[in-house]
């Protein structure tokens, strides 16, 4: 979808919200100061009737608010994918519902699009936080690097500019715009991280519950998945089916020396079962990574495996 809409800002107004309609104008500010075309797009998630009211007033008055309520809560993940599938702009801003970064410098992400497709916030410096909060968001982003050869240092930034092209041509389901930077770098887009400054009214605490950093490394796995073995599963499945057949091919061997050199009977022998369940199964993943290839190959004139940057005559 293309317009004369230079800028659309996506702020998902979920469960996590702060001071709604006073950052709603700091935003609008902000944005009015670049000089650009632009819409923001508040997409709130079910029933939130105080947050509603407030930026209904607001677009009343202003027609470049645009509010979008859902008829129940379908998690902020969602909220985000709304708003990029009604966005009109030609640069997509994503903004958080809550203060992370002070709200006059988001335009820097705006004006670094120049020399970039994507420019992600860092804030810098960051508030102290406890050790263990400290210690949480490195291991995340260590995990990140080492998994998917990306080095970010705030995903958790929810602050974000990027070009359209950029949503075009990346597919994203689910929950995955969290790992947006990381699937748009695989594309070849150009992403940049950018300094802002951390805004004094950020205090949350980034307590979550066990459940929530489980999510997580489940994501975490399924980025790199996708990013690693989308288009050669066999590469994976391959990989695990073959180890798990050794390993159980091994042992059974072994079993089978034992009994035909050595008298060693076979009767209750657990280790005779879980060989023979581990060959069987290092067959069936390898099998499944084969039937992954045939699916990649059967539609791989529908995929489409490059980004163009540019063309000349």
């Amino acid at each position: 979808m293309t317009s004369e809409i230079d800028v659309s800002a996506i702020v998902p107004v979920a469960q996590r919200m702060q001071d709604i309609a006073e950052l709603a104008e700091e935003y609008i500010a902000a944005l009015d100061a670049t000089g650009r075309s632009f819409e923001i797009l508040f997409i709130i998630d079910g029933d939130k009737p105080a947050a509603f009211d407030s930026l209904r007033e607001m677009a009343e008055s202003d027609k470049r608010i645009r509010l979008v309520k859902f008829a129940k809560a379908f998690g902020e993940a969602t909220a985000v994918s709304a708003g990029f599938r009604l966005s009109k702009g030609r640069v997509i801003l994503t903004l958080p519902a809550y203060y992370q970064v002070e709200p006059e410098s988001i335009t820097s992400l705006i004006d670094d699009l120049d020399d970039c497709d994507m420019a992600i916030a860092r804030r810098s410096p960051r508030s102290r936080k406890s050790t263990f909060e400290v210690f949480r968001r490195r291991l995340f982003h260590w995990l990140i690097k080492v998994s998917s050869g990306e080095s970010f240092s705030d995903l958790g930034c929810a602050a974000r500019a990027m070009r359209r092209e950029v949503l075009d041509e990346t597919p994203l389901y689910g929950e995955q715009h969290s790992f947006l930077p990381i699937l748009a770098s695989k594309q070849g887009f150009r992403v940049r991280e950018v300094p802002l400054a951390q805004s004094t009214r950020d205090y949350f605490e980034g307590r979550y519950s066990a459940k929530s950093y489980l999510h997580r490394i489940l994501d975490i796995f399924s980025v790199v998945f996708l990013v690693r073995f989308t288009k050669k599963p066999i590469r994976f499945f391959g990989m695990i089916g073959s180890i798990t057949f050794l390993f159980g091919g091994l042992v059974l061997t072994y079993i089978v020396i034992q009994r035909l050199f050595f008298g060693v009977g076979l009767a209750d022998r657990p280790a005779l079962l879980v060989s023979s369940l581990l060959t069987v199964l290092g067959l069936q993943i390898f099998a499944l990574g084969l039937l992954g290839e045939l699916i990649i190959f059967t539609h791989a004139r529908e995929i489409k495996e490059y980004t163009i940057e540019k063309i000349v005559n």
